[in-house]
């Protein structure tokens, strides 16, 4: 008896060891490209480098949260999440341009509308495939994404040219022995700071909160214990939504030029940092969204023609995910219910 169990568990062994070894590879592997790419450029342009790197990971975190609720709970993939950051972005733009609006303000009404936007596509395109097959949703996902990006292209609507985004302050910047922080960095980092102390609040310290974590657990017990699941799932897909609209204004105040296919390489690239930290875990959608922001600038910094290879990178990066670790950094493998 011994021997056969011996047997069953020496293979888990090995997939174990190699599974270290394959880790620790990688750990070494990035430690060396750091050192080489230090001694190529010297440190401050490396520094500078990981600091846009991480400026632009808060605007992803703010995406890939969407996504990795969103998926803990209904184990969709909402593929026109990005369009909701697109739409978040227009939204504070004629909010500023037009109506001369102040940062806050606009940020405030870029989230208001998009959690209408959400939750009016949640309940017309996703509620009514809640029991059916998980293709059936994930085609309308794609499908919900392609109408919004060409039909806010339209000419009445946004219009498909490039808008040059007015920004609603002046951008000052201070150098710091050679490294170049602008207020526009501190004002990402701390909107996003504070956006993911308040989700965290809202999940672990509300009744609300303790309703999703129990809807993501288990539906049918939830609906048991007197949970309303559809209002818990319409909930979560306005709190993204919300996020992603905040994450779009922060997006064009950095990059201050939108148009109506903005959102798709980010909100794919949130998806993949969703993946990179464990999608459906919140901590690693934030940790794996600022690992993909830097490596997307560091592409572009340090690779020859890093700015035409930065997109195939990052897909390079969710291939390496699945082999490695297909549930990401923080995530745990599911264990099947029989």
């Amino acid at each position: 008896m011994t021997s056969i169990t011996r047997s069953f568990a020496s293979p888990k062994v090995l997939l174990r060891a190699v599974a270290w070894a394959v880790y620790i590879a990688l750990g070494v592997g990035i430690i060396w490209g750091v050192v080489a790419l230090v001694r190529l450029q010297g440190p401050v342009f490396f520094l500078q480098a990981v600091l846009d790197g991480l400026r632009l990971g808060f605007v992803y975190a703010l995406i890939a949260l969407g996504y990795t609720m969103v998926y803990g709970i209904v184990r969709l993939i909402n593929f026109a999440h990005g369009d909701i950051f697109m739409v978040g972005a227009f939204t504070s733009f004629y909010a500023i341009s037009q109506y001369r609006w102040g940062f806050f303000p606009a940020i405030l009404l870029a989230m208001f509308v998009c959690v209408l936007l959400n939750v009016v596509i949640e309940r017309v395109a996703y509620k009514p495939l809640r029991n059916a097959p998980r293709i059936a949703a994930l085609i309308t996902a794609i499908g919900v994404s392609f109408f919004l990006e060409y039909f806010t292209a339209l000419k009445w609507v946004f219009s498909a040219d490039y808008i040059t985004y007015q920004r609603p302050f002046k951008v000052v910047v201070w150098n710091i022995k050679g490294i170049l922080i602008s207020n526009i960095t501190v004002i990402i980092v701390v909107t996003t700071l504070l956006l993911l102390l308040v989700l965290r609040y809202i999940v672990y310290n509300t009744r609300m909160g303790k309703a999703m974590r129990a809807t993501a657990l288990d539906k049918p017990t939830a609906r048991l214990m007197g949970i309303n699941v559809d209002g818990v799932i319409s909930f979560t897909f306005a709190l993204g939504a919300a996020l992603a609209g905040a994450g779009g204004v922060l997006y064009a105040i950095a990059f201050p030029q939108i148009v109506t296919f903005m959102g798709i390489m980010p909100g794919l690239k949130a998806f993949v940092a969703a993946v990179l930290g464990g999608i459906g875990n919140i901590m690693g959608a934030f940790v794996g969204s600022l690992l993909m922001g830097m490596v997307d600038v560091l592409v572009v910094s340090f690779v020859p023609m890093g700015s035409r290879l930065r997109d195939l990178f990052a897909f390079l990066v969710l291939i390496i995910v699945f082999l490695v670790k297909p549930t990401g950094i923080f995530g745990e493998p599911e264990v099947e219910k029989v």
